[in-house]
């Protein structure tokens, strides 16, 4: 275990900015954000930060079929991220978006450091054959042409490989290609690509060494070896080592234009990892601290928790990039495996074995069963773990509540009722200190070492195996039978004061994984430090000796199987079609949209709301300014599109109804932080109007719509 402070900057992987976050996501997030708490109790200075991964031609499609500009698009996206950090405890220090300044000005650096090295360019211009879409009047990534597999043969196949047969392939070898956006048949035309040297003997010399001196997982490691090498691929096709890397891509195109080449941008995977650095330089600033005195110093320590699925750019590509551009490559790039679901079946939304993170908590399935129940899958290899519901349930319940939450429940209770609640300082600390606490304090060095290396699996077992031996210890004492006895027990006060003491070294060990469960547990002990230091402070030195603790109020329920039941229930099957003999009306000129629960509801917060004040917006047609109190003591800005409906002098003193917990949003006016309620029909051109909702006489500000 490391004495001195060590100074840590740490990422996980970027999200794509076109969805939601997944159970992946959520998984690698607790995996990181462990580690990073147990760095912090050790005293290490870390900046834990994330970003969203906002460009590339999928956002910009996405955007365009949305109506949407891309940056909305994204920032759309990103408004939804808070909820899911928020709800399962992940303590990112920052969390950006690689559209910022920043990321644009670091990606155009380090791609002008590796133009314009002295000792010859890393950057060569090569005109490429590229497939063209003379409708969308765009050239076509890969992934958006389609066609017949030149092998199997197989149909609606895309532009680089074959689903069918596995056949990896260009797009040109594709049989009757078309393209996947506008169906037309594309045209091969040529254009000036970038490409970053990778095949450089400079390049294969480093990276040949920098992945091969024992910081990357040895199966990973040896993985990447296979990549230096020119090899026969069981297809019999050939693979001949590094191959140089394709940076450019053509307008149209959302991302980052490259210097002194108008009209070409960096491919999405050059600045989204630039986006890390971009995150932290952006935290830092925002603290008044230098970005470039933190990274020029020798002994920070950079590290990366990836998947398995983008361990090529990770440890070819952005390594490289940063060696080449001058520039600290990564300590380390932790990978971990897939997550699957209930013995290895892939994840399905339709066939209810997804597991949606929001859905989890919707359900008011405690956030800290996941975090421990992964924490006990993980090790430090690159292995896939599998979320099955019965070993879940089984974990938490016989784990959590039957093993490490039963001590306290069981002691604290009873030394409340017969000794005020006072802890007994005999056999807590020092040489006399009680055999089960010994045992206990002398398993730190180890579960230090597990943190250390990222194998959580190993830090549960461990910590469960100590639950054991304090629970078989009360068990064997029976301080409830000594009480019957002697209401005063000694003895009986012993036992539970040994019990509680290693009930708080415990749940230390458990901090990084269980932070609110630990929280509670020392707060009600009123030993509120949860340094790691403090596992070897008896309970009794974190308050004077006649000071009680708090009552005991329970850590955890169980879970039950209705709440698992309900987690990967299937989503209720479509409306069955109408026949041609069925009208449906459809009000508001509109249809209902699907079906929610009570549940679904609930996570609204609608409020009354008073219109304090109400002005037209400078440069805008649509939009009014509201200053709106909603009775907490401030008011609230809130923009809304309903400049065509009303006079501001119209709505001054009114009370509407405005959705208080939608998450703030920036636009081009300011910060907009909810939504004021209105109505207007489906089809606005053939019944003009738009209503702004009033409630009747008596409503006040702040009270809750339900």
């Amino acid at each position: 275990m490391t004495t001195s402070a060590r100074k840590l900057f740490v990422t996980t992987a970027l999200p794509y900015a076109n969805g939601n976050f997944h159970i992946g996501h959520i998984m690698e997030y607790i995996q990181a954000d462990i580690w990073v708490r147990y760095q912090r109790m050790q005293g290490n200075a870390v900046n834990f930060v994330g970003a969203d991964d906002t460009h590339g031609a999928p956002i910009m499609i996405a955007a365009e079929k949305a109506g949407k500009t891309p940056q909305q698009f994204v920032a759309d996206i990103a408004a939804g991220r808070k909820q899911y950090l928020d709800g399962f405890h992940i303590s990112f220090d920052n969390w950006h978006s690689t559209d910022a300044p920043e990321n644009h000005d670091l990606a155009r650096q380090i791609y002008r450091d590796l133009r314009d090295r002295a000792d010859g360019s890393l950057i060569e211009v090569r005109t490429i054959e590229q497939f063209f879409d003379p409708e969308k009047n765009m050239f076509l990534p890969d992934r958006y042409i389609k066609g017949e597999c030149p092998k199997c043969h197989a149909k609606d196949q895309y532009g680089d490989n074959c689903e069918v047969c596995g056949t990896v392939y260009a797009p040109t070898d594709l049989i009757n290609p078309f393209s996947a956006l506008s169906g037309a048949k594309p045209e091969l035309k040529h254009s000036e690509h970038f490409f970053f040297k990778l095949s450089d003997p400079r390049c294969v010399e480093f990276l040949e060494n920098w992945t091969q001196d024992g910081k990357l997982q040895p199966e990973v490691a040896n993985k990447i070896k296979e990549w230096f090498t020119v090899r026969t691929n069981p297809d019999g096709t050939t693979s001949e080592g590094l191959g140089d890397w394709d940076i450019s891509r053509d307008a149209p195109y959302f991302g980052i234009e490259i210097p002194d080449a108008p009209g070409k941008y960096f491919y999405v995977w050059l600045d989204a990892p630039v986006g890390y650095l971009a995150s932290l330089k952006n935290l830092l600033e925002k603290r008044g601290e230098s970005y470039d005195a933190y990274m020029a110093d020798p002994a920070m320590e950079q590290y990366h928790f990836i998947g398995k699925d983008i361990v090529t750019f990770h440890t070819l590509f952005w390594p490289a990039m940063l060696h080449f551009s001058g520039r600290k490559t990564p300590n380390n790039v932790f990978v971990h495996g897939f997550l699957t679901v209930n013995n290895g079946e892939k994840m399905s939304k339709s066939r209810g074995t997804g597991l949606d993170p929001l859905k989890y908590l919707s359900l008011n399935m405690n956030a800290e069963w996941l975090r421990y129940y992964l924490a006990a899958k993980l090790s430090a290899r690159n292995e896939d773990i599998d979320f099955n519901a019965e070993d879940f349930m089984l974990r938490v319940n016989s784990d959590l509540i039957g093993k490490y939450v039963n001590i306290a429940s069981r002691a604290a209770p009873l030394l409340h009722k017969y000794f005020e609640g006072k802890i007994r300082d005999h056999g807590l600390s020092g040489a006399g200190a009680h055999d089960v606490i010994k045992q206990v304090e002398a398993a730190e060095a180890a579960i230090a070492e597990y943190y250390e290396a990222r194998d959580f699996g190993k830090v549960t077992k461990t910590v469960m195996a100590l639950a054991d031996v304090v629970n078989k210890y009360v068990h064997e004492q029976a301080p409830w039978d000594m009480l019957k006895k002697f209401p005063e027990s000694p003895s009986a006060h012993e036992v539970l004061s040994v019990a509680l003491e290693s009930f708080r070294i415990l749940t230390i060990y458990l901090s990084p994984i269980l932070p609110q469960v630990a929280e509670q547990a020392l707060g009600f002990l009123k030993a509120s430090t949860s340094s790691w230091k403090a596992i070897h402070r008896p309970l009794t030195s974190h308050r004077p000796a006649d000071e009680a603790i708090l009552a005991y109020k329970h850590l955890m329920q169980r879970v039950t199987p209705e709440q698992l039941e309900a987690l990967f229930e299937p989503p209720a099957p479509a409306a069955q079609a109408q026949t041609a003999t069925e009208t449906v009306a459809a009000p508001g000129g509109e249809e209902l949209a699907p079906t929610i629960t009570i549940d679904d509801f609930t996570k609204l917060d609608l409020r009354i709301a008073l219109i304090v004040n109400c002005e037209p917006v400078e440069g805008s047609t649509k939009l009014l300014r509201l200053t709106l109190d909603v009775g907490e003591g401030r008011t609230r800005n809130v923009f809304s599109g309903i400049a065509s409906a009303y006079k501001p002098e119209d709505l001054v003193g009114k009370h509407t109804v405005m959705v208080a917990n939608l998450a703030p949003r920036k636009m081009k006016f300011g910060v907009s932080e909810g939504m004021v309620l209105a109505a207007s029909h489906g089809d606005e051109k053939a019944n003009p109007g738009i209503y702004v909702l009033n409630p009747w006489p008596g409503a006040t500000p702040g009270m809750r719509v339900r």
